[in-house]
């Protein structure tokens, strides 16, 4: 019986401008079974991000230069890293400006081991039903998108050939399947040859007024 392939692990980047905290932490995660890069400044994250993206970011929020919060308002514009904060500010207010900023935990310092995995974990958790959430959204509208597509085509062939709905699906259904196709890839052809026939068409009239 063949083996079967390793689980490829979670890469979880650290970002923190503490040397003693960052090697800390650095050594909880990576005992916990996670690969983990470190930066100690937001721009040496960026350089990491840049890289490949990880599974989560862990963020101190005071850095000097590029703060945390900076450095989050990057991440959600212009990757898809999910993000924890680390803070030694522990009131309501900051944890709200952490949710504000879409971060999906709040770390307050200093923190140990028994406190950092569940909360961490929990974090990791929570970015993986969002990126699922995110992958059936974007197949549900392909999906909704592709049925628009068929229902114009099948309207179109109704119109064409004088046919019902069910005659005018079962040909086109037929003729993908005959073409190895899918059935919304001949529906998009259809449609778009059809444009390209109705722009010809008003070429034509056009020139036969000006006659």
């Amino acid at each position: 019986m063949p083996n079967s392939a390793p689980v490829a692990k979670r890469r979880i980047l650290i970002v923190d401008d503490d040397p003693l905290l960052l090697q800390f932490l650095n050594e909880v995660i990576g005992h916990a079974g996670y690969d983990t890069v470190t930066a100690s400044s937001g721009e040496e994250a960026l350089q990491e991000i840049a890289a490949g993206e990880p599974d989560m970011a862990l963020l101190d929020i005071t850095m000097p230069g590029m703060s945390g919060l900076e450095l989050a308002h990057q991440l959600k514009t212009h990757t898809t890293v999910p993000f924890m904060f680390l803070s030694a500010i522990g009131d309501s207010e900051s944890s709200k400006q952490a949710a504000a900023y879409g971060a999906l935990g709040y770390l307050v310092k200093p923190v140990d081991a028994e406190r950092l995995m569940p909360a961490f974990e929990a974090g990791l958790a929570r970015a993986d039903e969002i990126r699922q959430l995110r992958r059936t959204e974007l197949n549900l509208n392909a999906a909704l998108a592709a049925g628009r597509e068929t229902s114009l085509a099948v309207g179109l062939l109704m119109g064409k050939f004088q046919t019902d709905r069910n005659t005018a699906f079962e040909v086109l259904r037929d003729h993908a399947r005959s073409s190895r196709r899918k059935i919304n890839e001949v529906a998009d052809q259809l449609l778009a040859a059809e444009e390209t026939l109705n722009s010809l068409h008003a070429g034509f009239a056009s020139r036969f007024k000006s006659k």
